[in-house]
This record gives C-alpha cells, sequence and structure tokens, in this order.
C-alpha cells in the first residue's frame, strides 16, 4: 500500500487547538502498518468519551467541545479516519472501504488504545464507522450520541444533497476540502478556519480518502457495503444501552435521518432526543457548546 504522510509543519500553529498529537499503529490489512493520529485531552483515569468525525473533516472539529467534557471530568479522545487530519493517507481510492474503515478504528481504539468501555459522540461518516463497531462489540460502549448522520442499506428515502453528493463529488477536479466543510455550516467560517481544515492536503495526492467516501455511501442496493450493514442493524436492533439522537435544524444532507435510529434502536426509547436549532451540517462548528452541553446533560445521569 502506497502512503502518504502529512509532514508536521502543516499543523504548526493551528489556531483555537491547543492540542498535543497522539499516534498508534495499525494493520493497513495488506501486511503493512497504518499511523493513526488521535487526541487525548482530560484526566486518564477519567470517563472515556470517544469523538468520531466525518468527511471531509479531522478532529479539528470537536475543539468547541472537548474543553467543555475536559472541565466536567472527562478523557477525551478524538482520532482521525484514515486519510484524513494527521493520519496516515493511503494513496489509491481502491485502498478504502467501509469495512477497511471499521477495522482501522476498532484496531486503533480497542487494540492499540485499549480502551475501557467508552461513550461515542459520532457525526457523518464518524455515525456509520461508529454504529458498526457498536453492533460488532457492543460491550465496548456504555452510551451512544449520533449527530447529523445515518445507517444507510441502500435504500431511501435520501435527501437530495446526498443522492447527488457522489457524482457531484467525482465530477470535481480539485477537491476543496475546507470550502466543502464551509458549504456544510450554517454559520459563516472564517478563511483563517478554512485553511486548518485544507492544512491536511498539501496537494491532491492527499486526497484519496476525502474523494473516495462519496461512493462508499451505501446509497443503493449493489453497493458493496450493504450486506454488513444490514448485519450490524440486525445487531443494533438488540442494542438497549442510552443512544440519544443530536440532529441539528439546517442539516440539508441527514435531515430527519434520525428517525430510523428512535424507531428502530431499543436504547434510544425514552431518550431526551434534542434538534439543535442553528446547526448546518457540521453542528460541532456551528453549535458546538450547545451539542456538547446537551452530550453532557445525557451523559450526567448515564
Amino acid at each position: 500500500m502506497d502512503v502518504l504522510r502529512t509532514p508536521d509543519e502543516r499543523f504548526a500553529g493551528l489556531p483555537e487547538f491547543p492540542f498535543a498529537p497522539h499516534y498508534v499503529e495499525v494493520p493497513d490489512g495488506e501486511g503493512g502498518t497504518l499511523r493513526v493520529h488521535h487526541l487525548d485531552e482530560g484526566p486518564r483515569d477519567g470517563r472515556v468519551v470517544v469523538f468520531l468525525h466525518g468527511n471531509p473533516s479531522w478532529s479539528f472539529l470537536w475543539r468547541k467541545l472537548i474543553p467543555h467534557f475536559v472541565a466536567a471530568g472527562y478523557r477525551c479522545i478524538a482520532p482521525d479516519l484514515v486519510g484524513l487530519g494527521r493520519s496516515d493517507k493511503p494513496a489509491r481510492l481502491g485502498d478504502f472501504t467501509v469495512a477497511r474503515h471499521v477495522a482501522w478504528m476498532r484496531s486503533a481504539l480497542f487494540d492499540a488504545l485499549a480502551l475501557p468501555q467508552v461513550d461515542l459522540v459520532a457525526q457523518d461518516w464518524g455515525g456509520i464507522i461508529g454504529l458498526r463497531l457498536v453492533a460488532a462489540l457492543p460491550e465496548g460502549f456504555r452510551t451512544v450520541t449520533m449527530a447529523n448522520t445515518g445507517m444507510p442499506i441502500g435504500q431511501g428515502p435520501f435527501s437530495k444533497m446526498l443522492r447527488e453528493w457522489p457524482a457531484m463529488a467525482a465530477a470535481m477536479p480539485e477537491f476543496p476540502v475546507g470550502t466543502l466543510v464551509r458549504a456544510g455550516c450554517a454559520e459563516p467560517m472564517s478563511d483563517t478556519v478554512v485553511a486548518v481544515y485544507d492544512a491536511p492536503f498539501p496537494d491532491e495526492r492527499y486526497k484519496a480518502a476525502a474523494r473516495s467516501f462519496p461512493a462508499l455511501i451505501p446509497l443503493t442496493p449493489d453497493n458493496p457495503a450493504v450486506p454488513d450493514q444490514l448485519a450490524a442493524w440486525t445487531a443494533l436492533e438488540r442494542f438497549a444501552k442510552p443512544f440519544l439522537c443530536a440532529f441539528s435544524d439546517k442539516d440539508p444532507v441527514n435531515k430527519g435521518g434520525d428517525r430510523m435510529l428512535r424507531e428502530r434502536i431499543p436504547g434510544a426509547q425514552g431518550q431526551p432526543h434534542t434538534t439543535i436549532t442553528g446547526g448546518g451540517h457540521f453542528l460541532q462548528e456551528d453549535r458546538g457548546p450547545e451539542l456538547a452541553h446537551v452530550v453532557l446533560d445525557f451523559l450526567a445521569t448515564r
């Protein structure tokens, strides 16, 4: 596997991001290894909250939430998905599958880091990957919070934006990562923050993961991930631990996607599901502190 690694200087002096990098090694699936970056903030003996981002963002997305959790005594782990952020970047589109992303995160969190039972907070692709982990290792999770995500199985309904996104992404001669994150927000984003989202990608060669994700979304029955998605749903329909949906009201991608989660997952019954007003798809940018306090209130009694 041909693997690229973003030079460290690309991450020097990032605004609003005083967090030190940490790394673990995971099997790449082809006999080699990949370096996975993660944040590790808060007391080492604190209850562990894992934050999983989606595409094309990275752990920088959680910077407005993490200080609130640390102040409340939690240990915060926020990995970068393989191919994004400070994690290693396989160079070919074909290097990426949903199953591989799940295996890489499982290895990073539960093998390399050997985390105890965790509270999961996930958004976008972090939700798909995270829910697959919950299905595979239900004993590894204490609670789950999903924000602006879903668990598609190759059939709708899907939003117009989600249906059109794979073709739109494939047609882009350049993949403007920071601009795409800004477009997914309801609030204005400064050029400085846009540049931080661009930082992991010195040029187009580094963007194979970001480019591959849209086509991996299980939107049609013939998508190769559908059998594993269906198997995961069988497990999720038995998951009775506390499960919260905290979606935002201005997300054109996953709006309404919480319904399936709330109706089919037993642990979602009777929970204080929340709609956060004023947040776009990347609600961590638009309403980070609000999302943090919704989750902290949820965790306080569970």
